[in-house]
Order: structure tokens, then sequence, then C-alpha cells
């Protein structure tokens, strides 16, 4: 809890940490005293967790983007916590039996989040957002390049996408096995490949490596070093892109 609570005002103090005080010796260090605060993250890197943890979404009836905050339940539900920050607080909750004992139910979100916000509401929340660094990136779906717009594979990429014949990874199929040896050119294993729709060049992939970039044809050949299971992707000239696992033997 301790840790949490440290990393926590980190985030709010710009990726400076703080140590926590004693247990037995709750006030905060004295000014000018104990250790000098050390960087545990880049500004920039506290600012991305401190707004990501600003977009949670709060407790029931709670008011959202107020307080950047993260729940934590523990295994057989022996205890559940809450660490949450604005500009100026820090507050961490911990709730569960003193002898360690289990207690059906107990979820960090839904009994130490509401005491944390409550906590927050008595001391007054600040209302100004956190500072946003130089060097950080704000921007909505919109704004990001087409290739970065969408987490699916199964939808265009790009608006040039949606006006042709979408991308089709034709051969091999999806979890198809392989036998090399009735592909073999002179001795040496040779693999297929086949792509139907999507906007030519193409570039292959195996595992996430390319091996041909630039390929105007629509069917290439690929010579695999050896046996075993294999990711191929194929990707157009429109960003759009298709994926399978397959096994060669």
């Amino acid at each position: 809890m301790r840790t949490a609570i440290v990393a926590a005002r980190a985030f709010q103090r710009r990726g400076h940490r703080i140590p926590a005080p004693p247990i037995p010796n709750p006030s905060p260090p004295q000014a000018g005293g104990g250790e000098p605060p050390l960087r545990l993250v880049e500004p920039v890197a506290a600012w991305y967790v401190a707004d990501t943890l600003l977009g949670a979404p709060p407790p029931l009836n709670a008011p959202p983007g107020r307080i950047a905050y993260k729940t934590g339940t523990s295994y057989g539900y022996r205890d559940a916590w809450a660490v949450g920050f604005d500009r100026k607080h820090t507050i961490g909750v911990w709730v569960g039996r003193p002898d360690n004992g289990a207690v059906p139910g107990l979820v960090g979100r839904v009994v130490a989040a509401p005491i944390l916000f409550d906590a927050f509401a008595r001391i007054g929340l600040d209302p100004h957002p956190f500072v946003q660094p130089p060097g950080t990136i704000a921007a909505s779906s919109a704004t990001l390049p087409p290739p970065l717009r969408h987490l699916r594979q199964d939808v265009p990429k790009t608006v040039a996408a949606l006006a042709i014949p979408g991308l089709k990874l034709a051969f091999p199929p999806e979890g198809a096995k392989i036998d090399l040896s009735a592909s073999a050119v002179d001795g040496s294993p040779q693999l297929n490949l086949k792509v139907s729709g999507g906007v030519a060049p193409f570039t292959w992939l195996v595992d996430g490596a390319p091996v041909m970039s630039a390929v105007k044809r629509r069917e290439a050949a690929w010579q695999p070093p050896g046996k075993g299971f294999v990711r191929i992707s194929v990707i157009d000239a429109a960003g759009a892109s298709e994926s399978v696992s397959v096994r060669l033997q």
C-alpha cells in the first residue's frame, strides 16, 4: 500500500518520488529534511499516467474526471485498496480484516473507491488540471494518422481503402498445415503467397519482420529457413493489413 502511495505521489509531482513518512509518524517530512526527491519517471511519462488515471470510470454517483485513481483487489478478497490524487493531495484507502481473513465481495472499486472519493470531497478537490509538460502528445482519433485510428483488423484504415475491394490474404489460409516439399524449387523449400484486393505495392512480413517490400504482383514466393509455426502478414499501399498463422512441415 505504501508503495502504491509513493508511486501515486510521483505521478502527481511530475515524476519526482518523495518517500512516504514512517508509519509511527504520519506527519509529512519537513522542508529541507529527509531524503532528497528522486526521479521515478520523466515528466512526460508521469503526465501520461496521471491523465490516463484521471479518465478511469468513477464509482457510482461520483463525478467523473476529478481524481486520478487506481484500485486493486488481492487474491481471495482479503484486501481492497484505492489510491488517488489531484494536484495537491494523495490519498490511499485500504479495506480489509486485521486478521487477513477473506471477505466475499471485497473489491477495491466497489468498497475502497467510494471511500477515496468521499475523502477528497471532504478535504476539497483541486479543480485545476494536471500541468501538461512540453513534449507530450494529446490527440483524438480524428487527428491520428489513419493506420493508428483503429485497433480492429477487419475495418478499413484509410478513406482510400473504402473505395476498393478489401485486402485478403488468399493463400495460405488461416491454420493451414503446409508441406514445404511439395512446392520446393531445386531442393529448397518455398512457400507461395497470394493476396486479393487491396492496393499494390504490397509488403510481406513473417513473424513481424519484413521479408519482401514494394511487391507489385499479387503473388510472391518466400523461402522459409525451416519448419514450425509462423505468422504471415501483408500490408498494402493504403495501410490495410491481413495476417494468418500457419504450420510449415
